[in-house]
């Protein structure tokens, strides 16, 4: 049962090229920092992401981008990275836009073995071409796919060596249910504990989710616009 690996390195031993991949956070909070940097170096191309971002254009997701091993995105909000932007206008990276609560709920219903389901949001737009469109009690909705992955990559505040995990405050975002979405789970933590220090009342993703885990190091935790009052 014990789930631990030493490092990121290892804990991505099998993404291949062409992975799909489920990526944890919500802009730049709560994303699995050291996973990412591990994807960079091991060097695999032609990924399929899945995020809600796409990161900043030096950190997060935004470093797969620079060295251009991502070949599609499928997320929500895309604003912050310029990058991404240049590559999609160009033909370089293909971009599948989802409204935000339309994404998280594809994701969720892919953990839970649904296949797909109807929605209002998008109906009539662009969102809506090529979609199944419906009448249900006078309104029309579109169908969309669940959405599941090859591996997902999620960070957690704490987690014990069987995989269960905490999330803290805002980082609870699209993490837990994109652990349960993917056929490999892999969470990095910032505290790893022995089983049993964390009060089962307390566990956000169970342990039956998760496939590997470890310990991470030297988070930034970057943010990204700083709104601060100016002081009179």
């Amino acid at each position: 049962m014990n789930k631990v690996v030493a490092n990121a390195e290892e804990a991505i031993r099998d993404v291949q090229d062409g992975a799909t991949i489920l990526v944890g956070g919500f802009g730049l909070c709560g994303i699995p920092e050291n996973l990412i940097a591990a994807l960079v170096r091991k060097g695999v191309k032609n990924l399929t992401t899945i995020s809600n971002n796409a990161g900043v254009d030096d950190f997060g997701l935004g470093l797969l981008l620079r060295t251009r091993q991502i070949r599609k995105h499928i997320g929500s909000y895309v604003g912050e990275n310029k990058l991404l932007e240049q590559m999609v206008l160009s033909g370089e990276l293909e971009l599948e836009l989802n409204p935000q609560g339309t994404l998280a709920e594809r994701i969720r219903a892919g953990g839970a073995g649904i296949a797909a389901f109807f929605t209002p949001t998008g109906y009539g737009t662009v969102i809506a071409e090529g979609k199944e469109a419906r009448e249900f009690d006078g309104r029309y909705y579109i169908m969309e796919r669940g959405l599941r992955a090859d591996f997902a990559l999620i960070k957690a505040w704490k987690g014990d060596t069987w995989g269960n995990l905490v999330y803290r405050k805002t980082t609870r975002n699209f993490n837990p249910m994109m652990a349960t979405a993917a056929r490999v789970t892999i969470a990095e933590v910032e505290q790893l504990v022995e089983v049993g220090q964390i009060d089962p009342d307390d566990v956000h993703t169970p342990s039956v989710y998760v496939k590997r885990i470890f310990q991470g190091t030297n988070y930034l935790k970057r943010i990204e616009k700083h709104c601060v009052r100016k002081v009179s």
